[in-house]
């Protein structure tokens, strides 16, 4: 739009401060742009006009059609300035209609998947459509369905039309975007059954898409549960999201799943779960192969935190390949690669170093490959976790052949 052309005022929503295309009115006379004022509004935590700051007494949200058609109309008249026409806005659906196709959806699973194909169509409208969606009711009915699965039948009792209904339930939660704040409710359901019903879902290893969906519901899951509820997760959780590493689904999987194990394994509690899961042996592996620089990070700083407790660093010891991946990685993938690599041998180093493992540490290169850190430009902790291994075991390492004389005979006390 030129520079020339001034817009009236009265066209641009005081939140954006941009010409508004679907003008609407809230309860106090105010006039916003759909989009910006259902943010606000749904966002769960403003309840209050953005301008005159007076609290809302409904959400209702009055289509402005006198503003709409004036806006247009000057839009029209100045296209030949560079000014964007404006679309007259479609309506969003009527949370009469979304009520009544809740009702309609009795116990016949047949009608539950109707209902949840429509709001899925629905939801796929636009975002005005996700968030009336949200505020009807939708997303307590469709949590019910998916909790209801869980109480109806066991993992090896599944049926074709359940499975059919959680992937349909679990499509439209996904694509509702869910509030932070009304997200925290689903989870909190029934004492945290929503992550068991997630669980019991996330079994199915003939099903990428509900697994896909189930694993994304389950991360955002984790992001607003609290500590409490996080150091109360089953091990099924930790079995089932090292099995999905294991069959390696895809890279984005993966990298979900090796988020998900960095913020649970943050709580000392679930580090013990994800050991006995499997999580050290599997991640050591991948890491044998993996190429992918982000891939590999997030797999040192998983395998550091479960190096922090005692059964994490007996599983990396008795790997064949533990200690040796873990000194290869040093210096080849990235200044927290090195970092998280020193943390590790630093932790085992100080709690787990017998005379045998202090040899395999000379024999594998780690000697060397921490003498090599020390002469370049890195983070200054991770130099110092380097000089404290080998000051630790200098004495042990000064007849080694596999061990720079000079660097060994530096630290001995």
């Amino acid at each position: 739009m030129g520079t020339e052309i001034e817009v009236p005022p009265f066209f641009l929503c005081p939140i954006s401060l941009q010409i508004m295309r679907d003008p609407v009115t809230i309860s106090t006379g105010i006039t916003y742009d759909r989009d910006n004022i259902e943010r606000w509004i749904f966002s769960g935590e403003k309840n209050s006009c953005p301008v005159t700051k007076l609290p809302l007494t409904d959400t209702d949200l009055t289509p402005n059609h006198t503003l709409s058609r004036l806006i247009q109309s000057w839009c029209t008249l100045n296209a030949s300035h560079g000014v964007e026409l404006i679309p007259t806005p479609k309506p969003p659906v009527d949370k009469s209609r979304i009520s009544r196709h809740i009702s309609q959806a009795s116990n016949s699973p047949h009608m539950q998947l109707t209902c949840l194909a429509e709001l899925r169509r629905i939801a796929s409208g636009s975002a005005s459509n996700r968030r009336i969606l949200e505020s009807s009711g939708a997303v307590d009915f469709i949590a019910a369905l998916v909790l209801s699965g869980s109480s109806s039948f066991s993992y090896e009792e599944e049926v074709e039309p359940r499975k059919w209904i959680d992937e349909e339930a679990l499509s439209v939660l996904h694509q509702l975007q869910i509030s932070e704040s009304n997200f925290q409710k689903v989870v909190m359901r029934e004492n945290g059954a929503f992550i068991e019903a997630l669980t019991r879902i996330l079994r199915r290893r003939n099903n990428y898409e509900s697994q896909a969906f189930a694993l994304d519901l389950m991360n955002s899951t984790l992001h607003v549960a609290h500590p409490p509820e996080l150091i109360s997760m089953k091990a099924e959780l930790f079995i089932e999201l090292v099995q999905i590493l294991r069959d390696h689904i895809s890279s984005k999987a993966t990298k979900t799943v090796l988020k998900m194990l960095i913020h649970l394994c943050s709580l000392g509690r679930n580090r013990v779960k994800a050991v006995e899961a499997g999580g050290v042996g599997t991640v050591i592996d991948l890491l044998l192969d993996c190429s992918d620089k982000r891939i590999c990070e997030m797999m040192l700083v998983v395998l550091d935190q479960l190096c922090g407790c005692a059964e994490g660093r007996a599983e990396l010891l008795k790997h064949g390949a533990g200690m040796a991946v873990v000194s290869k990685k040093i210096l080849r993938i990235s200044h927290l690669g090195s970092e998280m690599a020193v943390r590790i041998l630093h932790n085992v180093s100080t709690y787990s170093a017998t005379a045998t493992v202090v040899q395999e540490m000379v024999q594998l290169g780690v000697v060397a490959k921490l003498s090599s850190l020390l002469q370049i430009d890195c983070e200054v902790k991770t130099k110092d976790k380097a000089r404290k291994i080998i000051k630790m075991h200098a004495r042990a390492w000064s007849n080694s052949p596999c061990a720079p004389k000079y660097l060994v005979a530096s630290f001995q006390s």
